[in-house]
């Protein structure tokens, strides 16, 4: 299968997103969208402000009053379930954005002991235990026990990072004493001593009501929506125990073709590769290391070596669970990860994951729609606009029409690289070649069968018609710091 997923919302996306993505579905189709990764739909702290990363209700996906509305940020339960239909109708799968990790803006305070921890190194304890009052305490007093009347406190939690003792908020990272203990979960990942903290009340998975809650809620979740896989948010804060059952039980009890993708964000390929044979190979996670190959190649230009652009990646390393991509909403400009891959090397960063053989990749909605957006730098308005990339629907489409076969390699060159897909019965085939520096040229050879057949740059980037010799040879052409995709003059 030829799928290609699009990330289909942007961290500043404002509107209606359910209801347009609904609209756009034909469109995307028409592209060779075959699935649609769509932010989360659960109801958060922050009402109409917050992402659904801020995750309040689970169960609240624009049905209940609460947080300053009925809403979400981006429509209403209706809506969003509507948009799924009209994705299924295209023949679109849906992949929905989940929040494991936290919960934020508890309905009540609750009396807990904790001891405060170094946020640099979690394992270094720097308080004595003391007793404070927190905001853990989960009631849902508008969703009055629908769908669920579980309730959560502390017990449910394993950290908290604000807390009030002797009438004063303390801000930090608190450790949760509770019936699990006093430490934090160890199978998580090492990053600061123990990454098993990220944010508001961190969820206790050593709770085994928290478990089979969970269990409840992905089987509510899954029926009441008809998502057809998920996007698992990060990761490396998660126990792999907990999400290896959890994942076991969606796979084996409610839908064995679900789709899992995790955000397991790390740059080194083989923290990676060790997460995935943890989980035994039963997830997918987006290729982080190729991303940050795109970044430093957009930064270096002609000094970076073409050559070694996958090296590296997961896509080199484990190309059926790894999900290709250029951009997301966590590397855009103004965010927590920024990496910005450069305009003008953007083209031929989607060309090596469009047509490169093994590839899943994940177009991000800026880089098709454009976008434009305001935030606060140290106190001052800075604006920012992200340009559609003019090629990409076109890079879309070849992917569709001739980006199958055996690929062929010829990186060769630090500044100019190609690889040929040689085509099967019912598509042709393309040459793609890039170039980082100068003007560049490669002679390739498409055997006899190709003799004197005629080619042109798909992308018309290159004007001229290029003619393969009696052997089948020819010298195929890209401007500079650019892209071309040659197909036959007659397939197209």
């Amino acid at each position: 299968m030829n799928g290609v997923i699009i990330q289909y919302f942007h961290w500043y996306y404002k509107g209606k997103l359910w209801n347009e993505f609904a609209e756009n579905t034909e469109y995307l189709k028409s592209l060779g969208i075959t699935a649609a990764w769509l932010p989360p739909a659960t109801k958060c702290n922050l009402g109409l402000e917050g992402r659904g990363y801020d995750i309040y209700d689970p169960y609240d996906l624009g049905e209940f009053d609460q947080k300053g509305g009925i809403a979400t940020r981006y429509g209403t339960k209706e809506e969003y379930i509507n948009a799924i239909e009209k994705a299924h109708q295209q023949g679109i799968a849906v992949y929905a954005d989940i929040v494991l990790n936290h919960r934020m803006g508890a309905d009540e305070t609750e009396k807990i002991q904790v001891h405060q921890v170094d946020e640099e190194d979690r394992n270094k304890v720097i308080s004595d235990p003391f007793k404070a009052t927190a905001q853990t305490k989960f009631t849902f007093p508008a969703r009055q026990g629908k769908y669920s009347d579980f309730i959560w406190d502390y017990q449910c939690f394993s950290g908290i990072d604000i807390v009030q003792k002797d009438g004063k908020e303390l801000t930090g990272i608190f450790k949760i004493h509770n019936e699990y203990g006093t430490e934090w979960t160890d199978d998580v990942s090492h990053q600061l001593g123990n990454y098993d903290y990220l944010m508001g009340a961190d969820i206790e998975y050593r709770n085994p009501y928290v478990v089979q809650e969970m269990k409840n809620w992905i089987k509510w979740y899954l029926e009441t929506t008809k998502a057809d896989g998920v996007r698992l948010d990060a990761l490396k804060h998660l126990s792999s125990g907990f999400l290896k059952e959890w994942i076991t039980y969606i796979k084996t009890e409610l839908n064995p073709s679900c789709y899992i993708l995790g955000e397991f964000w790390k740059d080194d390929v083989k923290k990676i590769t060790d997460f995935l044979d943890k989980m035994d190979d039963l997830i997918s996670c987006f290729d982080a290391p190729l991303h940050y190959n795109f970044f430093k190649a957009s930064e270096d230009g002609k000094a970076y070596d073409l050559r070694r652009i996958l090296e590296g990646t997961l896509l080199e390393q484990k190309p059926l669970f790894s999900v290709s991509f250029v951009e997301n909403h966590d590397t855009q400009k103004l965010q927590a990860l920024e990496s910005t891959v450069l305009d003008w090397f953007k083209p031929i960063a989607y060309a090596i994951i469009l047509l490169s053989e093994d590839a899943y990749p994940c177009i991000f909605y800026p880089d098709l729609f454009g976008a434009e957006y305001t935030d606060l730098v140290d106190g001052k308005e800075v604006s920012v606009t992200m340009p559609k990339i003019e090629t990409l629907p076109k890079l879309l489409i070849a992917r569709q029409k001739f980006a199958a076969g055996e690929q062929i390699k010829y990186f060769d060159d630090p500044d100019c690289i190609a690889w040929v897909r040689k085509g099967t019965d019912e598509k042709s085939g393309c040459i793609t070649i890039v170039s980082n520096g100068d003007e560049g040229f490669k002679e390739i050879d498409l055997g006899e069968e190709n003799a004197h057949s005629k080619f042109i740059d798909f992308l018309e980037h290159r004007k001229e018609e290029i003619t393969a010799d009696k052997d089948g040879k020819a010298v195929f052409a890209v401007d500079a710091c650019s892209v071309s995709v040659w197909v036959k003059a007659d397939e197209t």
